[in-house]
């Protein structure tokens, strides 16, 4: 969310739909100048980044104009329900860097729900209607159709009251009887068509416990817990466009004055190569597809934070993208380019070598090592330096050398100079193999007079590679994870969700080579291996046994790979 645009001194900035109508509120003094939000989800699972769009508008647009945003767990559907995930979600809010104002429940809102629903029986607005789903389904009608009404629409408001008390007693099967508003089966809009305000479900809630069966739907306790609550600016995703006539009928059943909460819709958040249906996510967690939901593949903000995201980088992210009344497919380059682009920033610079072989420089004195010094943030330049260790014998990795190497291969080959990063140039001369035919050390000589740091000599290589010295490095495990999917809209996509899994998701590298440096790092530390990509501790680590997550590459190879 941008900065408050109401400061005449600020410079003039571009706003979203939403920030405008806020602004047009303000000026016209509605709601006595209040603005107040909600982040209203439901306690069912673990919020994927999707969510994280809704976050950031939500309590963004408090923020930016003065006022409060609460959060509110939507706990209307027991069976689904659990404090597992309200702690979570919290948790979730807390590390993307916001706070609420206040914590609510709709289930704190079902006695004055009730009240409001007898209310409406007694009215005429409400019915308790006993057919079946289907039956009620068959006669919505269609866009085009008008529906047909109940068989029980004109029931007595006394015969009514006595049902849905009936409801809420835990002697009636679940399925058996709902209640409906009463409003118009010829609406255009099919969802004002007698909509279902309460069904019965025999099942425990995690605050309530059995003390309710009767229990609201969605959209009957929605706007009425806006209303309660003060709600200004009720802010959905796009497909509650075509629920708002009934939003704003139920608030004109329940209002005693001016004050209306308003609901508007933004586009929701979708990425290519990513699939945020809970119920495809829920599936690879059941299916150990995946190790769970904070898997650094998961699209859970859980499973970001694990893989080594940044909040500023989620954030920052959903203001560039912007709030429209348009859907679409964001490139998911977008969001690894976020991270990136915050990770080069702040991760400190090292030496691992993934796949190691060993170098030994032939004319360095052998036992004898020294102290080079590695900058550790060239983009910081108050992030100092910390020390590495030189020897004769080092790791690097083992593409850094070929061979028979083509021409324009600027890294160890035979009669080739490279400069070691940080430390001196050195030139190949050669390569011992196994008894299988693969190169098993590589030898070279260094020039003493060209450790980095020292007078230009003038000497130009074109090519630069890292190591680790064998003296000090230490072994780790490595995550490589990379895209989940190889289709770019698996939501769009006939196929089974599990045909178009990426085999490549995760590469598991044992016994890679670490500088010391790393061997105090702790779970979440981030880190820039050189010439690799971005790394962070995972908390699955032991003293023994340390592991290193790819948080993202240093380039996009995907959109290398489409272009070919």
């Amino acid at each position: 969310m941008s900065e408050s645009n109401l400061n005449p001194e600020e410079p003039k900035k571009s706003l979203n739909f939403i920030e405008v109508a806020v602004e047009n509120d303000l000026k016209e003094g509605k709601n006595d100048g209040r603005v107040q939000t909600r982040f209203p989800p439901e306690p069912n699972g673990y919020l994927h980044i999707g969510h994280a769009k809704a976050i950031c508008i939500d309590f963004g647009i408090a923020k930016e104009y003065g006022g409060i945003c609460n959060l509110r767990f939507d706990d209307t559907n027991p069976v689904k329900e659990d404090v597992e995930y309200v702690d979570s979600i919290m948790d979730d809010i807390k590390w993307l860097g916001y706070n609420w104002a206040n914590v609510y429940y709709a289930s704190d809102y079902f006695p004055q729900l009730w009240d409001f629903a007898v209310q409406m029986i007694k009215d005429g607005k409400a019915y308790v209607d006993e057919q079946s789903a289907e039956e009620i389904a068959k006669q919505k009608g269609t866009p085009t159709q008008a529906g047909t009404e109940s068989p029980f629409r004109n029931r007595p408001v006394e015969e009514n009251l006595d049902l849905f008390n009936k409801m809420n007693s835990g002697e009636l099967a679940e399925g058996s009887m709902v209640l409906r508003a009463r409003i118009d089966m010829a609406a255009p809009n099919m969802h004002m068509r007698d909509p279902i305000m309460y069904r019965i479900i025999h099942h425990p809630h995690h605050r309530t416990g059995n003390k309710w069966y009767a229990y609201p739907m969605y959209d009957f306790a929605h706007g009425q817990s806006d209303y309660i609550e003060g709600v200004t600016h009720s802010l959905c995703t796009l497909e509650f466009d075509v629920h708002r006539p009934l939003y704003d009928w139920f608030i004109d059943q329940l209002a005693t004055g001016d004050y209306r909460p308003h609901q508007y819709e933004f586009n929701k958040l979708q990425f290519t190569y990513t699939l945020l249906s809970k119920r495809n996510l829920r599936a690879m967690v059941e299916e150990n597809i995946l190790s769970g939901w904070d898997d650094p593949r998961m699209p859970t903000i859980r499973g970001f934070r694990r893989r080594g995201y940044t909040p500023e980088s989620i954030r920052i992210l959903m203001d560039k993208i912007g709030y429209t009344k348009y859907d679409g497919v964001n490139d998911i380059g977008l969001l690894e380019h976020s991270i990136r682009e915050d990770l080069n920033k702040i991760a400190t610079r090292v030496s691992a070598v993934l796949d190691p072989i060993k170098l030994v420089i032939t004319n360095y004195p052998e036992g004898q090592t020294e102290v080079m010094s590695a900058q550790n943030n060239p983009e910081d330049e108050n992030a100092g330096n910390h020390n590495i260790t030189f020897s004769r014998e080092l790791f690097i990795e083992r593409d850094d050398f070929m061979e028979d190497a083509p021409k324009k291969y600027f890294r160890l080959t035979p009669g080739n100079e490279v400069r070691l990063k940080n430390g001196y140039i050195v030139k190949c001369t050669g390569c011992k193999k196994d008894e299988n035919g693969n190169v098993a050390e590589v030898y070279a000589e260094y020039d003493p007079l060209t450790k980095s740091g020292m007078p230009d000599s003038g000497r130009k290589v074109k090519g630069t590679i890292h190591w680790v010295s064998t003296e000090d490095c230490f072994d780790a495990e490595v995550r490589l994870y990379d895209r989940l999917f190889v289709v770019e809209n698996p939501a769009d996509d006939e196929r089974d969700f599990r045909e178009l899994l990426n085999p490549d998701s995760l590469k598991i590298l044992k016994g890679c080579k670490m500088e010391a440096y790393l061997k105090n790092a702790k779970e979440g530390d981030k880190f820039q291996f050189q010439r690799t990509g971005y790394f962070c501790i995972d908390k699955d680590s032991t003293a023994g046994n340390v592991i290193f997550n790819r948080t993202v590459s240093l380039k996009d190879s995907w959109a290398k790979a489409k272009v070919k």
